[in-house]
């Protein structure tokens, strides 16, 4: 009998083990497309000056609102949770959309975080009221801007355009809450892992197909 029970430990469980977790990988290797072909920005400024485009970038993407300080701490969560784990990635960005008239309080938040934080890939773009309205009407997402025309929650974009989350009924989530570093740690963590195993197996690929040619 023991010897029965020391066969099945090394060799069933971990038949079985590989094919739980492999099943959950194969489940689990892209993330629905919530929005499709949203609109990029528009010819819109960032602190530097420069236009910040959607197109060919994941893009995690903000609406600050005109109360920016009085959330910085939400932009520290999302900092540490996310941003300082795959700001190596090249094609990544991070973009808050904030109202005109903004700038020297969104500088205060880049400022704030350059200390111990390499700040080269926060974008934070500045649009009209009107603007940042129509341009979050146009996501279809299920909740809504407040009266200051921002949001705790942060919300990823690929590099077609597509909003992407969980269309799951009992696990629908179109964005991430940035106030609660819990939620940034794993539901937006888990989803963002999924964005960058698909361009990382879309890359090998067509390198694999390359050389193949």
């Amino acid at each position: 009998m023991k010897k029965n029970i020391v066969l099945f430990v090394l060799f069933v469980l971990p038949i079985v083990a590989y094919l739980f977790f492999a099943s959950g990988v194969n489940s689990f290797t892209t993330l629905p497309v919530i929005t499709p072909k949203v609109a990029d920005f528009g010819n819109w400024k960032s602190l530097n000056g420069k236009k910040v485009s959607l197109d060919k970038k994941i893009t995690v993407l903000g609406f600050s609102g005109s109360n920016i300080l009085e959330n910085r701490g939400n932009y520290f969560n999302l900092n540490e949770k996310i941003y300082k784990r795959y700001n190596g990635f090249e094609d990544l960005q991070f973009v808050i959309l904030c109202p005109l008239g903004t700038e020297k309080e969104a500088q205060k938040i880049v400022d704030a975080l350059s200390p111990f934080t390499d700040v080269k890939n926060w974008n934070f773009v500045f649009a009209s009221n009107e603007e940042i309205q129509q341009f979050y009407d146009q996501l279809h997402l299920k909740g809504k801007l407040n009266q200051n025309l921002g949001t705790s929650n942060v919300y990823i974009v690929d590099k077609e355009r597509n909003l992407r989350g969980r269309k799951d009924q009992k696990e629908y989530k179109d964005g991430y809450d940035t106030f609660h570093p819990s939620e940034l740690s794993n539901e937006m963590l888990d989803d963002f892992k999924i964005i960058l195993y698909e361009y990382r197996a879309a890359l090998k690929k067509n390198h694999n197909a390359t050389k193949q040619l």
